[in-house]
């Protein structure tokens, strides 16, 4: 055979993994179907965020966590409940991707030149019980030059090997069928589509120019989920769970992200699993420059702005932004609306608000120290105030009245009575005056301000909302942006792609999202946060070492 290996996805997973097996020795066919432009795939665009446990930044800014807290909290979010069959090893993923991110995991990134920002974030922060859904602690490691920062390691050893003839890479290659003979996976072929000038993240033409067909001993799946798959989202929507899935959507993912190479790794025997389980974000705003159909931006809440459904009724608790995300979902899809509403001042959106992604966030990103010590200066950082100014989303007003006739105008209906949200955020601004305070929200706030991140640059003081002095009020309306896909074709702990019976088809592995981020779902129903990425390196690392050990 010409190659040794073939990998499809030239993602972050199918990255790591080509890595691996080029390292072994191995020649690896890297296939793409777009762009060279859209090198690194989703990562490059992502905020950098990495789930590690008992890190060093940590343990600086005052945070003790332990393996033993960490996989509480994971188990106590995913709620893994079908242990004998499509969480079997999902578990077992989760154990292990748990005592990597407490062991080599950051070593082995600094090993390769990546850095993090010092302040660890707190993301998803539960609300319930201790060994219920949330991180008890920051994990949230921001990587110092975000998602390039993360893709360019990995550039750089995929690009050693093409030089050494051990990588050849070939974007614009579609894989249609995976061949099989006499039950193990041989290879693959599809479809050479014609060349593109498309830019990064950019909708690329679909027209085929020719065919191919490659052989390997090994072939690994590691193409993504389904997150810009609207039409497939629906369709695996869990209605029992759910109820019905919104009838519009955001989308923060290229149009690329469409689920397709997972029907035809099934097509070749592979099971899916786990396909009702999806991380779907209910914080999001369309952007006003967008790059992609449908393009979403989620906000990074800090947890002191009021949600309110679309008839104007605060959440109850612990739906505040930043705890819960997949009950905030179930919470808000019971409204029957597919829109929410942020309310909050221009000293929350200082402090609180942050876009996700490389693009929104240029001085982390450009590694600019002077532009993040900006940050703590007064106004909304420039991505944030461009929002404000130019987005569909953002409603800015000096006083309740006209902001609340703002909010009914952008949502084209007239269901906000001022009188009842007056009253609603009254009720709130007695309580910021009272140091005994029953509002769920205003104590969560507090003690998010006992952590030394939050108080310098993560959560405002708390103050009262219809203070003038505050001002002015802003009001944003926030929408599911599709993104994740949690469960996928399962494989055990080394990758391989497993058939019906639970055997492991020989010659087939996958990684990345679609492996469900290891063993079609190591997730469960919930993520944490900072662990798409960081699973996607896990599981291709671990795919493409076990590919070098299958060769031998």
């Amino acid at each position: 055979m010409e190659y040794d290996a073939i990998v499809i996805g030239a993602g972050l997973a199918g990255l790591a993994a080509a890595a691996e097996i080029a390292d072994g020795g191995r020649k690896t066919l890297l296939l793409d179907q777009e762009p060279e432009a859209s090198f690194g795939g989703q990562a490059w665009w992502s905020f950098g965020g990495l789930y590690l446990v008992d890190s060093p930044e940590q343990r600086r800014m005052g945070i003790r966590d332990s393996r033993e807290l960490a996989l509480q909290d994971w188990f106590g979010s995913a709620g893994f409940d079908r242990d004998e069959d499509e969480d079997y090893w999902g578990r077992k993923w989760a154990e292990a991707y748990v005592d990597w991110a407490a062991g080599e995991k950051r070593a082995w990134l600094r090993g390769m030149g990546i850095r993090f920002f010092p302040v660890v974030g707190w993301a998803e922060r539960g609300g319930y019980l201790a060994d219920g859904h949330g991180n008890s602690v920051p994990r949230f490691h921001i990587v110092w030059g975000t998602g390039p920062a993360i893709v360019a390691p990995f550039e750089k050893r995929i690009m050693e090997h093409r030089r050494n003839g051990r990588i050849d890479y070939r974007p614009r290659h579609r894989v249609e069928r995976l061949i099989r003979e006499q039950g193990a996976v041989v290879g693959a072929s599809g479809s050479i589509l014609v060349p593109s000038a498309a830019a990064r993240g950019e909708a690329s033409s679909a027209d085929a120019a020719g065919s191919f067909e490659y052989r390997a001993r090994a072939v690994l799946v590691a193409s993504g989920g389904i997150g810009a798959n609207h039409d497939l989202i629906r369709a695996n929507w869990p209605r029992e769970r759910l109820g019905d899935p919104p009838a519009e959507m955001l989308s923060g993912v290229p149009a690329h992200v469409d689920g397709r190479m997972l029907g035809v790794a099934e097509e070749a025997g592979g099971r899916l699993v786990n396909r009702d389980r999806m991380w779907h974000y209910t914080e999001g705003i369309r952007n006003w420059d967008p790059v992609w159909p449908r393009h979403g931006i989620r906000i990074l809440p800090g947890p002191s702005s009021v949600w309110l459904d679309a008839r104007g009724r605060r959440l109850p608790a612990p739906n505040f932004p930043g705890f819960d995300t997949l009950g905030t979902l179930e919470a808000l899809r019971r409204t029957g609306f597919d829109y929410s509403w942020f309310i909050l001042t221009q000293k929350i959106i200082e402090r609180e608000f942050a876009l996700s992604g490389s693009e929104q966030n240029p001085d982390l990103t450009g590694k600019s120290v002077r532009q993040v010590l900006g940050r703590a200066l007064p106004g909304a950082a420039p991505p944030v105030r461009a929002f404000m100014e130019k987005g569909e989303d953002f409603v800015v007003a000096g006083s309740l009245a006209e902001l609340v006739a703002g909010m009914n105008e952008r949502a084209g209906a007239n269901l906000l009575s001022l009188a009842e949200i007056e009253r609603q955020l009254l009720a709130r601004d007695r309580e910021i005056d009272n140091a005994f305070a029953k509002d769920l929200q205003i104590a969560a706030i507090r003690g998010a301000r006992r952590y030394r991140g939050d108080r310098w640059i993560r959560v405002a003081r708390p103050h009262r909302l219809l203070d003038p002095k505050n001002g002015p009020l802003i009001a944003v309306r926030l929408r599911v942006v599709s993104r994740k896909t949690l469960g996928g074709l399962q494989t055990d702990l080394s990758g391989r792609v497993l058939d019906s019976a639970g055997s492991a088809i020989p010659g087939l592995y996958a990684a990345g999202e679609a492996s469900g981020f290891g063993g079609g779902g190591m997730h469960g129903y919930r993520a944490l946060e900072g662990t798409f990425l960081g699973g996607c390196l896990f599981t291709g690392r671990t795919a493409g070492r076990a590919i070098v050990d299958h060769l031998r």
